[in-house]
C-alpha cells in the first residue's frame, strides 16, 4: 500500500502544466476609466483568458483568484461575472507577489492531479498615491523590515516603500560602485519598451536626462523610476496535458517547465543589508530552486518579465535571479545586455515602472507577457528567437515567485489558428459590438450559406476611444464563426473609427463616399471587401 500511494504521488507530481490562454486590461490611472469597478475589470480579462483558451467557463473546475486591498471575498464577486458554476474560488493575498501566488496555487492544483483546468484571476482597485498602511491598530508585517533599514540608513521623509528599495540601491553603490546613472538607465529602457505595450498605463518614451531630473522621491530615485499605482486585471488559464490534447491546444500551450515560491530567511534580519531586507536572498533561493526543477541554465534565457517596482530594485535582481554576477550589474546594463540586442530582453512589457502596478494583477500580466512572447505574438515588443522565459514577482513581507516558461509542444507552432487579445480594450467599449452581435446571431442560424456566398475571412479594426478593438469574421471555413480580440488575420483587413464603423453597418454611411473621404481603409481583396454589404443588409434589419 505505501509503495503504491508513493507512486501515485510520484506520478501526480511529474504531471505537466500548460497554460493555454491569458487576458489582461489595459492598465489605467485608479479613477480615470469609468464602470471600472473590480468586477467590470475582471469579467474583461476573464472572458479573454476565456476566448484566447477558446473554452467556455462551464470547463474551469477550480479558480485561484488573488487582489490585496478589498473586502473577503471579492474573488467570488469578480468570477460570478463570468459563470455561476459552484466551484472552489480561493481568494489569496500575498502583498506584491499576490498575481504569481496565485499561479502557484493553481499549477499545484493540476500537478497534484486535483483538477484539469484552472482560471487564474488577479485584479486591483487602487487609490492614488504611495501605498500607505490601512489597518493601523495592529502590528505591521513589514515592521521588522523597516527596523532593518532603520538600523543602516535611519528614517526620512518620503514613501516607504521608496525609501526600502531606494536604500537597497543605496547599499548596492557604496558595495560594488553603482552609479544613479544605472538605475535611470533601467527606467529609461523600461518606458522605451512600453511605447509598443498597448496594454501599459504609460506609453511614453522619456531621456534620460529627463528621468535623471524628473522629482527627487529618495534618492537616488526620481519620480520616473517609481511604478505608479494603478487599477487594472489579469487572467490565465491552467491546464493539464490531457486536457491540452483533448481540446487541440498544443500550438499554444506555454509550459510552466518549473514555479517556485520564497519567503524571508534569517539573513532578511540578520545580516544588516538592505539588499537582503527587500528580498534578495528569497529571489536568489527561488531562482536556484527552480533552475534547478526545470534543469536549464541562466543562458537558456531569452526573455525576461520581473519585478521593477524600483528601477534599484530590477538592479539587484538581475544579480539575485543570477542574470549575472554579484557587483556586475551595472556593467550589464552599459553592455545593453538588458534590452533588443542583447543578452537578454527584460520587461519588454515596460515593466511595472512603465505598465503600471496593480497588486493583485502584476504576476498574471508578467505570465500574459511571457506566454504572447512564446507563442510569437508580442507584436512589436516581439523578442526573436524567444524559447525560454523567465517570471520574478516579489512582495514585501515577503515572498518571492520565479518561474521558467517553454512552448510546450514547439513542433506545432504555426500549424493551426492561435487565438490571442490583440487588443486592450473590451467589446463592450464600442458602439458597433452590437452590430457584430447581430452579424454573429445571424452566422449562428445561417452559417454555411454565409460561407457559401462570402467564401473570405473579414477583419475589421475598429478605433475607440480607449483603443482599438479587432473583431474577425471567417465566413470562409465551417459554419462561419465572429470573434473580438483575436489575432488580427483575414483576406480583408477593413479601418475605421467606432461611430463611423456603426453607421457604415446600418447604411448610414455611403461606403463609397467614406472610402474617398479617408473614413474607410480596406486592405487587401477589395472585391471580397464588396461583399460586405451581405452583412450591412442583415444588420440594417436589426431592431438597432
Amino acid at each position: 500500500m505505501a509503495a503504491a500511494a508513493v507512486n501515485r504521488s510520484t506520478s501526480m507530481l511529474s504531471r505537466r502544466v500548460f497554460v493555454v490562454g491569458v487576458g489582461m486590461t489595459k492598465f489605467e490611472k485608479p479613477g480615470r476609466r469609468e464602470n471600472f469597478d473590480y468586477p467590470q475589470m475582471a469579467k474583461e480579462a476573464g472572458t479573454k483568458a476565456l476566448e484566447d483558451a477558446g473554452i467556455s467557463f462551464e470547463e474551469v473546475e477550480q479558480a485561484c483568484v488573488g487582489y490585496v486591498y478589498g473586502d473577503s471575498t471579492c474573488g467570488q464577486r469578480a468570477v460570478y461575472q463570468l459563470g455561476m458554476t459552484g466551484i472552489p474560488v480561493y481568494n489569496v493575498n500575498n502583498n506584491c507577489a499576490t498575481g504569481s501566488t496565485a499561479l502557484v496555487m493553481g499549477k499545484q492544483f493540476i500537478q497534484g492531479g486535483l483538477a484539469d483546468c484552472i482560471l487564474v484571476l488577479g485584479f486591483e482597485k487602487m487609490n492614488r498615491g504611495s501605498l500607505g498602511s490601512v489597518f493601523t491598530d495592529r502590528t505591521n508585517p513589514a515592521d521588522k523590515h523597516v527596523a532593518v533599514m532603520m538600523d543602516i540608513f535611519g528614517l526620512e521623509k518620503g514613501p516607504m516603500a521608496a525609501q526600502m528599495f531606494g536604500n537597497a540601491g543605496r547599499e548596492h553603490m557604496q558595495k560594488y560602485g553603482t552609479t544613479p546613472e544605472h538605475f535611470a538607465k533601467i527606467a529609461y529602457k523600461n518606458h522605451k519598451h512600453s511605447t509598443n505595450n498597448p496594454y501599459s498605463q504609460f506609453q511614453q518614451e522619456y531621456s534620460l536626462e529627463a528621468i535623471k531630473e524628473s522629482a527627487k522621491i529618495h534618492d537616488p530615485l526620481t519620480k520616473l523610476q517609481c511604478c505608479p499605482t494603478s487599477d487594472g486585471s489579469a487572467a490565465a488559464i491552467l491546464a493539464s496535458e490531457a486536457f491540452v490534447i483533448k481540446h487541440n491546444l498544443q500550438s499554444q500551450a506555454i509550459e510552466v517547465l518549473g514555479m517556485q515560491m520564497a519567503t524571508d530567511l534569517p539573513s532578511t534580519f540578520e545580516d544588516k543589508s538592505c539588499m537582503k531586507m527587500v528580498g534578495y536572498d528569497m529571489t536568489k533561493t527561488a531562482a536556484d530552486k527552480v533552475f534547478a526543477e526545470a534543469g536549464l541554465s541562466r543562458d537558456d534565457v531569452n526573455v525576461v518579465e520581473l519585478h521593477d517596482c524600483f528601477s534599484c530594485n530590477e538592479l539587484i535582481t538581475y544579480e539575485a535571479l543570477g542574470l549575472c554576477e554579484p557587483g556586475k550589474a551595472g556593467q550589464m546594463v552599459d553592455n545593453g545586455d538588458n534590452t533588443y540586442g542583447g543578452k537578454y530582453v527584460i520587461n519588454p512589457s515596460g515593466g511595472l515602472i512603465s505598465k503600471g502596478h496593480p497588486l493583485g494583477a502584476t504576476g498574471l500580466a508578467q505570465c500574459s507577457e511571457l506566454c504572447w512572447q512564446l507563442r510569437g505574438m508580442a507584436n512589436k515588443r516581439q523578442v526573436n528567437g524567444a524559447k525560454v522565459a523567465l517570471q520574478h514577482n516579489l512582495g514585501l513581507g515577503g515572498a518571492a515567485v520565479v518561474a521558467l516558461y517553454r512552448h510546450g509542444f514547439p513542433e506545432t507552432v504555426g500549424k493551426s489558428v492561435q487565438f490571442a487579445p490583440a487588443s486592450a480594450s473590451s467589446e463592450g467599449d464600442f458602439k458597433s459590438a452590437v452590430i457584430f452581435k447581430e452579424i454573429k446571431e445571424n452566422m449562428d442560424k445561417d452559417g454555411p450559406m454565409f460561407v457559401k456566398k462570402m467564401k473570405g475571412i473579414f477583419c475589421f479594426k475598429v478605433k475607440g476611444k480607449n483603443g482599438e478593438g479587432v473583431w474577425v469574421v471567417d465566413a470562409k471555413n465551417g459554419s462561419g464563426s465572429v470573434k473580438f480580440g483575436v489575432e488580427p488575420k483575414g483576406d480583408v483587413t477593413i479601418i475605421m473609427n467606432d461611430e463611423d464603423m456603426f453607421n457604415l453597418m446600418l447604411g448610414k454611411l455611403n461606403p463609397q463616399q467614406a472610402f474617398f473621404q479617408g473614413k474607410l481603409k480596406i486592405q487587401g481583396n477589395m472585391g471580397l471587401a464588396m461583399k460586405m454589404k451581405e452583412f450591412e443588409s442583415r444588420a440594417g434589419k436589426s431592431k438597432l
